[in-house]
């Protein structure tokens, strides 16, 4: 699986792609659950522009939502998650019960969105910085507290970092 390394307002993001060009990871510095980079193929600058360039509106304020192909790698549970979080719209946050909910899941099963949620490949792209606890306090996000904070705020002003 090929990678590159681009900047963004939050730090360097790893972007990888399947052989075939669908976007399959995307990963901050320093990530919870981030995979050993020896995992990775080769580093190829410039792979995947799509994704560079909507990312690029994103943090200008301009993307809302991204229209890339992905290609998830995950339990089917897991994968049930992650497609559900594309539903979060943007601006809007969602509880993990919230969530669960949406997906047709039992009050429970609130515990195993979340510890899915928190293994989602495609950080920003798949937006699980979205989901929330039930208190609406901001919980565990695997690029950090810090990183989830700057992203909410950009949707709800979407101000220019780039």
């Amino acid at each position: 699986m090929p990678h590159t390394v681009i900047d963004s307002p939050i730090g360097a993001l790893t972007v990888v792609a399947t052989d075939d060009g669908r976007l399959c990871g995307l990963y901050m510095e320093q990530q919870r659950h981030l995979p050993d980079i020896e995992t990775f193929g080769d580093r190829v600058d410039g792979l995947l522009p799509d994704v560079e360039a909507q990312l690029e509106e994103y943090f200008a304020g301009r993307r809302t939502t991204f229209d890339l192909p992905l290609a998830f790698s995950g339990t089917p549970f897991q994968q049930e998650v992650w497609n559900g979080l594309l539903d979060i719209p943007f601006g809007e946050t969602w509880t993990y019960g919230g969530l669960a909910a949406h997906l047709g899941k039992p009050p429970g099963a609130a515990r195993a969105v979340g510890l899915a949620n928190g293994k989602n490949p495609i950080s920003i792209i798949v937006p699980c910085h979205r989901v929330i606890g039930s208190t609406g306090d901001l919980t565990g996000y695997g690029g950090g507290l810090s990183r989830k904070r700057t992203l909410l705020a950009l949707e709800s002003t979407t101000p220019a970092l780039f």
